[in-house]
């Protein structure tokens, strides 16, 4: 009997196609992540220099902001220690907010020296300061404080949450 002889041949993989992939892969990855920059807000800080007197704050060129809970903000221009339930007033975020700011700047004694001073309570959230921050932005407000809240504050404040 005659015998077959075949050529048998081994199958290969070739993995250039493969390698070429990967590294596709690799530079689209590394060119969209450096594409997407981080949105910050921006924070206006006072100048180096400090000044030889700090200017005269008084109770009308003044708005002071305490952020609640359940995303309720309530407002006075009044000294802390003066401060009752009858004068800590409510007002909403948003467009209410803003028209309030401009409204008392425009009654400051002194619109340059204008300041807004926003005090956060344990109840409020992040999402609230961060709104009130937007709203300093929105209106051009350069002259605003992130404060503590006094014990005045916060127990009038406790006072008008009661129901």
């Amino acid at each position: 009997m005659a015998e077959i002889t075949t050529n048998a041949r081994v199958a290969r993989v070739d993995m250039t196609p493969m390698v070429d992939l990967g590294f596709l892969l690799i530079t689209f990855f590394m060119f969209t992540t450096t594409l997407s920059t981080p949105n910050m807000m921006k924070l206006n800080m006072p100048e180096k220099e400090v000044e030889d007197s700090p200017p005269p704050i008084s109770e009308t060129n003044t708005l002071s902001l305490i952020l609640g809970k359940d995303n309720r903000v309530f407002w006075h221009q009044k000294n802390f220690n003066e401060l009752d339930t009858d004068l800590l007033q409510e007002v909403n975020y948003g467009i209410a907010l803003r028209k309030l700011i401009l409204e008392k700047r425009k009654e400051a004694k002194n619109p340059d020296f204008y300041t807004v001073i926003i005090r956060a309570t344990d109840d409020a959230n992040y999402k609230n300061a961060v709104d009130a921050l937007d709203e300093m932005a929105i209106t051009k407000q350069d002259r605003y404080v992130l404060a503590d809240i006094t014990p005045k504050e916060k127990q009038v404040y406790e006072a008008k949450m009661k129901p």
